[in-house]
């Protein structure tokens, strides 16, 4: 017999009190924080691109070092292909799973200068067939320009997404897609960064910082937190 396709799991429907928790605990982001953005130095698409998909298991402060002298030197996909693969590691040899990145980055640039003329594509399917570039890192790059509402489900986003209540997903996919579905509309394009922000300096994995969180007397997990 056929299998039958898997079921999408269902988001659950918020009550009127949760939907109005939620709303709150995004005000609150909002008035600490009006304009988040992402913690990569960059200066253009590609730039954005770059550092996104070499921030992968590391963290933005080594990815920032990294890139300053990077891009010195290829701040475009031509000048990444002309610096090539050997050329790029001597930069990036800081970072976690430099070689694979190095090979990722000429790779893409290839792409981007014999098929898109050196500009990068802003639409989700482009972006996710380029080397190294996967839906997390398209995510990032067309939330920060403006071009789609989207989350980047990373540890962070998911830890506190589930601290906070506002998913129970047990995979990134579900996350992503629990959280699109109860983030009011005004805080799409900034639920990403501030969630990420949040889980970086108080909302920590250990011992969270329970007594700075602007959202402590909102968020779901408090009791156990205390």
């Amino acid at each position: 017999m056929p299998k039958t396709p898997a079921k999408r799991r269902s988001t659950p429907r918020k009550s009127p009190a949760e939907r109005a928790r939620i709303q709150a605990l995004f005000e609150r982001f909002e008035a600490a924080e009006s304009d988040p953005r992402t913690e990569l130095d960059y200066d253009s698409p590609y730039t954005l691109l770059a550092a996104v998909a070499l921030s992968a298991q590391a963290t933005d402060v080594s990815v920032n070092k990294a890139t300053a002298r990077l891009f010195a030197v290829a701040d475009s996909p031509k000048k990444m292909l002309s610096l090539g693969e050997e050329g790029v590691i001597p930069y990036i040899a800081s970072i976690g799973l430099f070689r694979t990145k190095a090979k990722n980055l000429v790779a893409a640039a290839k792409i981007l200068v014999e098929t898109y003329g050196g500009e990068v594509p802003l639409n989700r399917e482009a972006l996710q067939a380029l080397p190294g570039v996967g839906r997390k890192t398209a995510s990032v790059v067309l939330n920060e320009l403006g071009v789609e509402p989207a989350i980047a489900v990373d540890t962070h986003v998911y830890r506190v997404a589930h601290r906070l209540g506002l998913a129970r997903g047990r995979t990134p996919d579900q996350v992503e897609h629990e959280l699109m579905a109860v983030i009011p509309d005004p805080w799409r394009t900034r639920a990403h960064h501030w969630l990420i922000l949040h889980g970086r300096y108080v909302c920590i994995a250990r011992r969270p910082r329970c007594g700075e969180c602007p959202v402590a007397d909102l968020c779901a997990s408090r009791e156990k937190a205390s």
